[in-house]
C-alpha cells in the first residue's frame, strides 16, 4: 500500500487531477491571495527582456506561465509542462481566456524527462511543484540541461519558517486549518493532508541549494518570502 507521501507519478497526477477544478480557488483562499505576489516576485527575479523562451515545469493550471507572458516585459514564448491532464485542461482554458494561445504551449510531460532539447530555453520556473517530483535531483539536472548557459532559474516552494512564533502559527495552520478547508472545498481527503506532510518532509533550503549547485547552477540565492513560509530560489545555468 502506498504511503501518504508516495510521489509516484500516477498517484500525484491522479491526486491533482481530482482537485483541478477547485485548485486555483483553494490556492487563493488558503494563501489569502498572497500567492499572486509570490509569482510576480519569481517572474521579476528573471529580469526578462521580452525575447526569452521559458519553460514552466510542474505548470499545473498555468498561473505562472500566464504571469510570465503577461509581465512587462514578459517572456516571448512559454512551454508549460505537467503530467496531470485535468490540471492542463484548466490551464488551457485560462490561456485561451487570456488570448495567449500563440505565446503559451502546454505539454504533458515528466519533470525528470523534459520534452525539450539541450540548451533550448533561456529561463525556467517551478512554482510549488518541485517537492512533488519523485526524483528531485533528476528534475533539477533536467532544468539545467534544457537551459542555455547563463539562463535564469526561479523556483518557488513552501518552507517551514524558522522564527519561533511564526513557525508555531504556521504549523498549527498547516496541520489543522488547511487540511479541513481543503477537504471541504475540494471534496478530496488525501490532497490537503498530503500538502502539509510533503512540505515538512521536503529538503531544507540549505539542502535544496546544495542540490542546485551539484546540478551546475551558480549565483544561487534562497530568499524567504512572507516571514519564511515560502522560499524563492534563484540561480543561473
Amino acid at each position: 500500500m502506498l504511503s501518504d507521501l508516495s510521489k509516484s507519478p500516477d498517484r500525484i497526477a491522479g491526486m491533482f487531477d481530482a482537485i483541478a477544478g477547485r485548485y486555483d480557488v483553494l490556492n487563493h483562499i488558503l494563501s489569502a491571495g498572497v500567492d499572486r505576489r509570490w509569482r510576480r516576485l519569481a517572474i521579476r527575479s528573471l529580469e526578462l527582456t521580452g525575447t526569452e523562451r521559458l519553460v514552466d515545469v510542474c505548470t499545473g493550471t498555468a498561473d505562472l506561465a500566464v504571469a510570465a507572458c503577461a509581465a512587462q516585459p514578459g517572456a516571448a514564448r512559454v512551454i508549460g509542462v505537467d503530467f496531470a491532464r485535468a490540471m492542463l485542461r484548466v490551464g488551457q482554458e485560462k490561456v485561451s481566456r487570456a488570448r495567449l494561445g500563440r505565446s503559451i504551449a502546454l505539454v504533458r510531460g515528466d519533470a525528470t524527462r523534459l520534452p525539450l532539447a539541450d540548451r533550448s530555453v533561456d529561463a525556467a520556473t517551478v512554482a510549488f511543484g518541485i517537492r512533488n517530483v519523485e526524483d528531485t535531483a533528476a528534475a533539477v539536472v533536467e532544468l539545467h540541461r534544457v537551459m542555455v548557459p547563463g539562463g535564469r532559474l526561479a523556483v518557488l516552494e513552501f518552507a517551514v519558517p524558522t522564527l519561533p512564533v511564526v513557525r508555531g502559527f504556521y504549523l498549527w495552520y498547516f496541520e489543522h486549518v488547511l487540511p479541513r478547508v481543503g477537504r471541504f472545498v475540494s471534496r478530496h481527503r488525501a490532497a490537503y493532508s498530503y500538502l502539509p506532510e510533503s512540505v515538512a518532509a521536503f529538503r531544507s533550503p540549505e539542502e535544496f541549494v546544495k542540490l542546485l549547485r551539484q546540478a551546475g547552477f551558480g549565483d544561487i540565492r534562497a530568499d524567504p518570502l512572507t516571514l519564511g513560509v515560502v522560499m524563492l530560489y534563484t540561480g543561473r545555468a
